[in-house]
């Protein structure tokens, strides 16, 4: 499961550096290159709006099979888009039928004793966040050497492989629920009124995503800049740096069991806001980059394991949705940070972009600390 959730949420991270590839071919600005990686994160929160609920009334591996089958030929459509509309068209796409790990992890959670929900979520999402990290490696890598489109004919490659392995080692699943795919969608409001931490998951998952992808959207933009003649290849390398954070993920687990879900998100907030505070000081400088790096993958890891964790916690019934409710105002904050770090980027450069991510962040402290600071025992 942690496999297949690296490898297919990797297809939304592939553009962030090959960019400026893009914007070359396409003879466009670096700004519209942006607005392609946001029209990815966009059509995913779409996906996960009218897609992921289907786990609570559908066999999982069915609707899994159904969705990879259909990105692949998504991917396909990227690699061969003649210009740039046709290139956004399918983007989009990409990222309305990317939404295999959010099918994934409420069976996962299914699956797990309630004792060790957190643990094994942290060790599906150790997948899907090495999964990020490493797309960003590979596409840097591969696009370096054989250009954009060859990344998109991998990857399509690499999903097809994927429903073979599904086939052979996935169980078949059964239905949470009875009701009509209207009524399942119908529900989604009410699901946010009556549970006090889904909507502090979702507001938090919001603005600590869209600070980390202000950094990932505009690091390709920073590395051309005379100061580090870096290019497509450098940037992909960063996400190495990354994986620490990634690794950790079980161990975020197991604190979010011993202690409490919230008590990680609170750790993460401070760790990405940190991230953001050595970016202004020391972002011109290779190690200070690096540090960012490394402390904001771990803080954002932090925080989507342990929201994740609180919300798979509210009920069987209706884990899909609520992850749905969650996943999906998290990649709009993701698409919001991607659009928002390009523009800051353009117009105020390096130090622009680190004050909108520390903007995100402070949001996400005041959402935590002061807006949802009193809190039930058990949340």
């Amino acid at each position: 499961m942690a496999v297949v959730c690296g490898v297919s949420v990797a297809n939304l991270y592939y553009i962030q550096p090959l960019e400026a590839q893009i914007a070359a071919d396409f003879h466009i600005s670096q700004g519209m290159a942006g607005a392609a990686a946001m029209l990815g994160q966009i059509g995913y929160a779409f996906g996960l709006l009218l897609f992921v609920p289907l786990g609570d009334i559908c066999e999982r591996r069915s609707v899994v099979l159904c969705m990879l089958y259909l990105v692949a030929g998504s991917l396909l459509l990227v690699s061969f888009s003649p210009v740039y509309a046709v290139l956004l068209i399918a983007l989009f796409f990409v990222g309305l039928t990317t939404i295999v790990p959010q099918l994934i992890v409420p069976y996962a959670a299914h699956l797990a004793r309630p004792q060790e929900q957190g643990r094994v979520i942290g060790d599906v999402m150790s997948g899907l966040l090495i999964g990020i990290l490493l797309s960003r490696t590979f596409s840097g890598l591969f696009g370096s050497i054989f250009g954009w489109r060859a990344v998109y004919h991998i990857a399509a490659a690499l999903i097809l492989l994927l429903s073979v392995l599904i086939l052979s080692l996935f169980p078949k699943s059964r239905p949470a629920s009875s009701i009509s795919y209207r009524q399942l969608l119908s529900s989604i409001p009410g699901l946010i009124r009556k549970q006090r931490p889904l909507r502090e998951s979702a507001c938090n998952g919001f603005f600590m995503f869209g600070s980390f992808s202000i950094f990932w959207t505009s690091l390709i933009f920073f590395l051309e800049t005379p100061h580090y003649h870096m290019g497509t290849r450098e940037a992909g390398l960063f996400g190495l740096a990354g994986v620490a954070g990634a690794l950790a993920a079980p161990l975020i687990g197991k604190v979010s069991d011993k202690k409490s879900p919230r008590y990680s998100v609170g750790i993460g907030v401070l760790l990405s806001t940190l991230a953001y505070v050595c970016y202004t000081l020391f972002g011109f400088r290779l190690w200070g980059l690096i540090a960012g790096v490394v402390i904001l993958d771990l803080g954002n890891q932090c925080g989507q394991v342990s929201n994740m964790a609180r919300v798979q916690a509210l009920g069987d019934e209706v884990r899909s949705r609520n992850n749905t409710v969650f996943m999906f105002s998290y990649f709009i904050g993701g698409a919001a940070g991607s659009f928002v770090g390009t523009l800051c980027w353009q117009h105020f450069g390096w130090y622009g972009v680190c004050a909108a991510g520390l903007i995100f962040q402070a949001a996400a402290l005041a959402f935590h600390f002061l807006v949802y600071r009193r809190q039930d025992p058990a949340s």
